[in-house]
Parts: C-alpha cells; sequence; structure tokens
C-alpha cells in the first residue's frame, strides 16, 4: 500500500476538505507489490539510518536472511526485526499474492513500514520558510507550497530522491556489455500481447503519468554508444548519442550529488498544465478557466507540428490522446462549476477565469490520481489483495460508503490517505527517487504496428470499427529496441547517469 508521504489536492473553499494523494511510495509500492525473490528486494532495505543502538540478532538466522540484509537487520528494534522476518520469509517463498486477503494485506503494511524507515534518504536540503497554506489553497505553476512544512518540496527543479546510497561502479559490471544482454535476452522476437489484462491504453497511461512526474535536467554534453562487435548486427542502429544527467550539489548532508527533476513530483496533472509559468500560460484560453483543444476534439498543434500541452518531449499518438481527453475534462469541470447555482450562491457568485482554473485543475488532478490507483495500478498486478490494497489507500479500511457519509476518519488506515490533514514524509523531504524512475518501465507493452480504424463507419459482425490501415511503428519498434540497452546501463549504475535517445 501507498505510504502516507503524499500529495496535497487541496480544495480549500472548493468543499473544505483535503485530498492527500501518494505518489512518492508508488516508488516503494511498485517495489513492494513485485513479486519478487530474495536477490531483487536485497537493496531495498539499504542502512539509510539506524534506528536503535546495534542488538546481535542469533546466528541461527543468518542462513535465512539474504546477506545484503545482515548489518541493516542488526540494527532494527525487535519489532521490525520481527516484520522483517514475515516479509523475508514471504518474498523467498514467492507467497505473498496467493495468501488470503486479509494477511495479504498485512504483509504490504509491514513491507512499506520497513521501507519508510530503512529505504528513504535525504537528498538536498528543506526549504522552513514558512508561509500560511491558505493562501496556496490551489495547485501553482511549478509545485511549490504543496508541503506545509517545506515550500520547495516536490517543486520543479528539486532532487530526486534516493532508496539506496549512490554506489560508483568503475565499471566492474560491464562484462559482459549491457548491450549484448539486452540483446540476447532482451529483445523482442516476437510481440507478446497481454490478452485480456492489458492493452495498448495501459502503455499510453503509463507514459502518461512519467510525463507528470519526472524528467531529469540534461548537461549539455553528449555521451556516444556504439553497440559492441558480438551484437552489433542485431542492433537497430549501430551508434546513437545521449545528454547525460547534469550532477548538481545537494548543499546538504551524506549524499553530496544529485540529479534535479525538471517536472513537479506532484500528482498535478502537469502532463497537460506544463511544471512552470511560461508552459502553463500557452496552454489555456484565459477565458472560463480553460485550456486549449482542436475544433477535432485533439490537441492543437503550432506552425511547426509540436503540440500545444504541458509536456510533448518523446511524445506519441498514446500520450497524445490522453492528453486531449483530459483537457476535455478539465474543461468539463470549468463548465460544470460555472453552471452550477449551488455552488456559486454559497462560494462566490463572480467566479474569475483564474478561480475557476484553479478549481477545475484540482478536481482534474483527483480524477487521475484517482484512475491510476485503483483502476490502472490494480490492473498491473492482478490479485485480489492488490485490490484490496488499493482501495484501502483511497478509502481507508472503514470504505467507501462510510466515508462518503462521515467523511475521513482516523489515519490513513481507517479513513485512507485521501483526506489526511497533514502528511508524513518519514523525515525526508518529499520526492520521487533514482529507483523509481529506474524501474518504471513497461515498453515491452508497445506493439509492432498501430491499426487505423473508422470510428465514424458502421461496426462490424464483430462490433470492431472499420478497419482502414495497418502502420508499422518503426519509432515504437526503434525506441523498445534501444530501450532495453538504455535501461540496462540505467539499472546498473542506478541513475548514476541517465541516457535519453535523440
Amino acid at each position: 500500500m501507498f505510504s502516507s508521504r503524499v500529495v496535497s489536492v487541496r480544495r480549500s473553499n472548493f468543499d473544505r476538505r483535503q485530498f492527500k494523494i501518494t505518489c512518492s511510495n508508488l516508488q516503494s509500492f511498485i517495489l513492494c507489490t513485485s513479486i519478487n525473490d530474495a536477490p531483487v528486494h536485497s537493496n531495498l532495505y539499504a542502512p539509510a539510518k539506524a534506528l536503535a543502538e546495534p542488538v546481535m540478532c542469533l546466528p541461527l538466522l543468518h542462513p535465512f536472511i539474504h546477506p545484503a540484509f545482515h548489518d541493516v537487520f542488526e540494527t532494527m528494534p525487535f519489532g521490525d526485526k520481527l516484520g522483517f522476518l514475515y516479509v523475508h520469509a514471504l518474498d523467498r517463498l514467492n507467497l505473498w499474492h496467493k495468501l488470503p486477503v486479509f494477511l495479504g494485506l498485512t504483509y504490504l503494511q509491514q513491507r512499506r513500514t520497513l521501507h519508510e524507515k530503512y529505504s528513504l534518504l535525504s537528498v538536498g536540503k528543506s526549504d522552513t520558510t514558512p508561509f500560511n497554506p491558505d493562501d496556496y489553497a490551489y495547485r501553482t505553476d511549478d509545485g511549490e507550497f504543496n508541503d506545509p512544512e517545506n515550500s520547495q518540496a516536490g517543486s520543479e527543479n528539486t532532487f530526486f530522491g534516493r532508496n539506496m546510497p549512490p554506489m560508483e561502479q568503475n565499471n566492474p559490471l560491464m562484462s559482459p556489455d549491457p548491450a549484448v544482454v539486452a540483446t540476447k535476452l532482451l529483445a523482442r522476437r516476437t510481440y507478446k500481447d497481454t490478452g485480456k489484462q492489458f492493452n495498448l491504453i495501459a502503455a499510453s497511461w503509463i507514459q502518461f503519468m512519467v510525463h507528470d512526474w519526472m524528467d531529469h535536467l540534461e548537461a549539455t554534453e553528449q555521451v556516444v554508444f556504439t553497440a559492441p562487435p558480438l551484437v552489433a548486427h542485431e542492433c537497430p542502429l549501430k551508434s546513437f548519442r545521449f545528454y547525460s544527467t547534469k550532477k548538481v550539489p545537494t548543499g546538504g548532508e551524506g549524499i553530496e550529488i544529485g540529479h534535479l527533476n525538471i517536472r513537479t513530483s506532484w500528482w498535478d496533472g502537469s502532463a497537460i498544465y506544463g511544471s512552470e509559468g511560461k508552459k502553463g500560460a500557452k496552454v489555456r484560453t484565459h477565458v472560463d478557466g480553460k485550456l486549449k483543444i482542436g475544433d477535432n476534439d485533439l490537441l492543437q498543434h503550432e506552425d511547426n507540428g509540436i503540440a500545444i500541452s504541458g509536456d510533448v518531449r518523446n511524445s506519441w499518438a498514446g500520450v497524445s490522446t490522453l492528453q486531449a481527453l483530459f483537457v476535455k475534462e478539465h474543461n468539463a469541470v470549468c463548465d460544470a462549476l460555472k453552471a452550477s447555482n449551488a455552488f456559486l450562491q454559497e462560494e462566490n457568485p463572480d467566479l474569475n477565469d483564474e478561480e475557476l482554473f484553479r478549481y477545475a485543475r484540482l478536481v482534474t488532478s483527483a480524477v487521475i490520481a484517482k484512475i491510476h490507483t485503483i483502476d490502472w495500478t490494480v490492473e498491473l498486478l492482478k490479485t485480489h489483495t492488490l485490490n484490496a490494497a488499493m482501495h484501502v489507500n483511497w478509502y481507508g479500511l472503514l470504505g467507501k460508503k462510510i466515508k462518503d457519509t462521515f467523511g475521513h476518519i482516523g489515519g490513513p488506515a481507517l479513513g485512507g490517505l485521501v483526506g489526511l490533514k497533514k502528511p508524513n514524509n518519514h523525515g525526508v523531504p518529499y520526492s520521487l527517487t533514482e529507483e523509481f524512475t529506474s524501474v518504471y518501465r513497461m515498453h515491452s507493452l508497445l506493439p509492432d504496428s498501430l491499426k487505423l480504424r473508422n470510428i465514424n463507419a458502421n461496426p462490424g459482425p464483430n462490433k470492431s470499427p472499420e478497419y482502414l490501415k495497418e502502420y508499422l511503428s518503426l519509432s515504437l519498434s526503434l525506441s523498445l529496441s534501444l530501450s532495453l540497452y538504455i535501461y540496462i546501463y540505467i539499472y546498473i549504475y542506478i541513475y548514476t547517469h541517465t541516457y535519453k535517445c535523440i
């Protein structure tokens, strides 16, 4: 389940409630809920901080515990040791997803607790300059003023966090070459569909989220990658260039060098609104709070063919379609707010363009977060336990009916993460982490071709729209092939460097 290190979707005067939506602990949640064996988990509990004086564990436990965990296990208080043994045993036996739902929830809760205590490292400094949260009852363009205790947390150009300390590899993992590993083990031979579980919209959605959350600040110098001779004949390009990630001094203790996120780390719809004022102004009509949309209900384009939306780098038809969909959602919310006499009379009969825009952005961001939490993620790992866990994140153990009737009751367990009065960042500035960005990749969902159909014609016998043409997805296939090599390098360096194809 998600942690309570959360995004605040504040609605203040709209209904005087606060929506608290997790973003940062997707990083630990996706790692937590993966069905992996012990070696894959071996670095998740890096000794970020010792919470108790070292206590020697019984030697008889050492053969059972993976060696990578021995040191941190020694620092744990007794209760955490019990929780760790419970989680570790289920990991090694690969059983968590097969447990009854209640036991599965206890597993996820214990794993989340361990992540929050031992796998969140501070990168950079917090801005503790006091401000009045009531002055910012809306989403700012650059993500500032969401955390009442750290005005800069999660904003544009703040540091990615860490789940483990960065380590200089000095090329010990370059043999065999990562490109050889990617080609031999990961390269697509034939496209394997996911059947009824996932479709192309799922791939579009996850990239839509990535455009909302993360993008590394790049350095000006380029890196040239040349395919190794052993697999050069199988590579789509013999060489290609990337911009390396810019290294920036953190000014803090512990981790001295970090990387900046040029997006906002919040769940704030940056993919359609942008992450800074100039981009935000460009996507707005400045009439009735609405965003620009084409006459064909798709994104407008500039004269040079570039789409007008919050983030259009490395985009494609799937992401563009979702951007257009939520632009229309935003505009529909604006219409609903303006037409609601009850709302206007109770709150403010003279809502201007800026106020309508701010309210609609809050609502649209919350809709996006809810879809991702209890729809998309549930389909990603399709188990009864995960379905229950994600609904508990949103509504709490008391459930939707109680929450809809009485509002948020109790803490995150009973009432869920949505509606908490105050976020809990577990002693570190809110952020997304480097490790999260390195594993949140699903290129294998991209097909080899896209089929174009006529939605204006009468559907055929199987209710499918009329088939027009199939486009070979050369750019998608090339992106997939290149990403295999890039992914291996990223995984090895744990984002010591980041590369992007140009």
